[in-house]
């Protein structure tokens, strides 16, 4: 909880007409094209110049660059003489899309599939605006819902279940009206929208379609299971789709139809009309003055959130008298030690009431460690997650700067991970659980939180394991929070751990949520193989990136798994989490998959997994070139791995 001065006239102004706009704003900001596939990996060893591959590239030039668009902006077509040669293809565009949309959208697809599924017998592209399939059979009339891919809108619709609770009933209600519209829609067959109100002045907007090849049995059966996975997958956001080969589905708070004549609505209802378009375009005019008025009055003024932004009522609950602190430690006796870092030490704690804590204790005088304080103390005053580990006060007092936590018994992940003796204590199903809980955890700092945090610092000595050996992050003294649109931000103070950093940030002081995702893939290596990732450079062999990258396109990714846990794996499990944390670990930025995929790709078995492409490989040159670049800015922060001469000793946290 935070404070600030109350608002100027003008900025009450924009926040009122920010409240008339906000609608609109959702509907921009949703905007982007949404882009997602399944590749069905081919077994066999044959390549693209064999017949079915030119085969198959003739059918997806035919139909991305056709420019015949039916009633239903479906078509199908084939290429060859005889099976097993003959590729077969169709797309469906959305109904409410204009010709030149769709044949947009299906040349974007078509270099999405040629790009992401290149030696595929089958293989389905989803835009927001068309769908493009290809498979080694013909798929006219035959329904598929088992494939399938969800996309949640980022954005929770309330934290109160009440509120969850009306629009998901509103919108499901409005799913299943339109899926029945759908079926008896003869002038659009297969596709319906339509939008209800509830709660009195809220609206819902919904979609369906099938590809009108379908019998109406199977359309009917496509789309109840895709409304299902709707609430089953997405429960609680403003908005979701599923997207099947057959059938899709969706539901917004937003219009998030194309603004033209609308021939979907199964009620009659006259959607648009010149005036709306002229109030449309009048808006935009409107936006750039809102968007002027932001600039000045809020990005001008904008800066980080310091110590001084706790209200009283939040500084009093979380302050600890020192003599408290002095007391549960027994005067920070060398006993109650559990960890030493660059900024001070870590000890245990009992308090009067018996409670343990984990109390990090500042060195006096680091002008560095006092911005690292009132970072953490900030930033987990805000965030409340099973995953992170919870912050339980403060002490400023006496030139002490002190942090006092939940106590978290089973040590951090890498007292149990790179200890030979210890690591048979974490079998697979352990190691699975632990995965999982980290990507949760990084997804709420990244997208759930009331904050954007990036961690900047995910390694396994900060991850620690509680009674039941569940993850929780922890040293939130690197984060950065992120504001607005904001997607990456620029530093010449690069803090950090060398190995878990992402090549982008260690080079060029450029951080994002995907630098974050780089150091979760990392992470997750580790978690598998049981080694450190700079362990290999010891032996001259490469960073285990490199390692995992190689055997990988060997076809033998299974030999980086730690002979400790053979026995305990599920075989599809980590094959899943290698090819994950490939994905995580790309030199292009814009591969790396974000939080919440990584999270749906570990839960769902049906969301096909991408081929990794370009992991960096991290030579002993390169560490020496990344340790030159970094030591360029004197207010560097950096810690290295064991197996390197640390500049600053790594803190293991109990």
């Amino acid at each position: 909880m935070f404070s600030r001065q109350p608002f100027t006239a003008p900025e009450s102004m924009l926040l009122s007409l920010l409240q008339i706009w906000i609608p609109f704003l959702i509907w921009i900001a949703t905007a982007a094209d949404y882009q997602t596939h399944h590749c069905v990996l081919n077994t066999t060893s044959n390549t693209n110049s064999s017949t079915y591959y030119s085969n198959l590239s003739q059918v997806l030039d035919s139909l991305a660059s056709d420019n015949t668009v039916t009633d239903y902006q479906f078509l199908s077509k084939s290429a060859g003489n005889r099976p097993p040669d003959i590729a077969y293809g169709l797309y469906l565009c959305r109904a409410d899309v204009l010709p030149d949309q769709c044949r947009n959208c299906l040349l974007k697809a078509r270099e999405d599939i040629k790009k992401t599924c290149p030696f595929s017998k089958a293989a389905v592209s989803w835009g927001d605006d068309c769908m493009l399939r290809y498979s080694n059979y013909s798929m006219v009339t035959i329904m598929d819902s088992s494939t399938f891919a969800s996309e949640c809108n980022k954005l929770n619709i309330s934290e109160k279940a009440s509120e969850q609770r009306r629009l998901w009933e509103a919108a499901i209600n409005l799913m299943g009206q339109i899926a029945t519209g759908a079926l008896n829609n003869v002038k659009n067959k297969f596709v319906a929208s339509d939008e209800l109100t509830y709660d009195g002045n809220r609206s819902v907007y919904g979609y369906v379609q099938c590809t009108p090849d379908l019998l109406s049995s199977d359309c009917d059966r496509c789309l109840r299971e895709s409304i299902d996975r709707l609430q089953q997958y997405c429960y609680g956001k403003q908005g979701a789709r599923v997207l099947t080969p057959s059938c899709n589905a969706r539901f917004e708070i937003y219009r998030f139809l194309k603004f033209t004549a609308d021939p979907l609505d199964t009620s009659g209802k006259n959607k648009i009309s010149s005036y709306i378009i002229a109030a449309i375009v009048a808006s935009i005019g409107v936006l750039v003055v809102i968007a002027s008025m932001c600039y000045f009055l809020v990005v001008k003024k904008q800066r980080p959130v310091t110590f001084n932004d706790l209200n009283n009522e939040t500084e009093q609950s979380l302050k600890f008298e020192l003599g408290t602190i002095e007391a549960a430690t027994n005067n920070f006796s060398i006993h109650n030690k559990i960890g030493e870092g660059g900024f001070g030490g870590v000890y245990k704690g009992i308090l009067q009431n018996g409670s343990q804590i984990a109390v990090k204790r500042l060195a006096k005088g680091s002008g560095q460690g006092e911005l690292e304080f009132k970072n953490e103390v900030v930033l987990l005053a805000k965030l409340q997650h099973r995953n992170l580990v919870r912050l339980l006060g403060f002490c400023l007092e006496d030139e002490e700067k002190i942090l006092i936590y939940e106590y978290v018994p089973n040590h951090s992940l890498d007292y149990f991970l790179f200890d030979p003796s210890k690591r048979s204590q974490l079998d697979w199903l352990s190691r699975y659980k632990i995965i999982g809980g980290i990507a949760r955890g990084m997804l709420y700092l990244h997208e759930d939180s009331r904050l954007r945090i990036i961690h900047r610092d995910l390694k396994a000595s900060n991850i620690l394991l509680d009674e039941d050996m569940n993850p929780k992050i922890s040293d939130f003294g690197m984060a950065r929070m992120i504001f607005g649109k904001q997607t990456q931000a620029m530093t010449n103070r690069i803090v950090g751990t060398y190995g878990y950093m992402s090549p982008e940030y260690a080079m060029h002081g450029r951080f994002s949520v995907k630098s974050d995702i780089f150091s979760l893939g990392v992470l997750v290596l580790e978690i598998i193989s049981g080694e450190r990732n700079t362990g290999h450079l010891q032996s001259g062999s490469g960073d285990l990136l490199g390692h995992a990258w190689s055997k990988w396109k060997n076809g033998e990714p299974l030999d980086i798994l730690d002979p400790s846990m053979v026995d305990s794996t599920s075989q599809n499990e980590v094959l899943r989490c290698i090819n994950i944390a490939l994905l995580c670990v790309q030199e292009d930025v814009e591969l790396r998959p974000l939080m919440a995929s990584v999270v749906l790709m570990l839960n769902s078995y049906s969301v096909a997994l991408p081929l990794p492409q370009n992991p960096p490989f991290v030579s002993r040159n390169r560490v020496r070139n990344m340790t030159s670049k970094m030591m360029e800015s004197d207010d560097s922060i950096c810690t290295a791995s064991p197996s390197e001469a640390p500049l600053i000793t790594e803190v293991h946290p109990r």
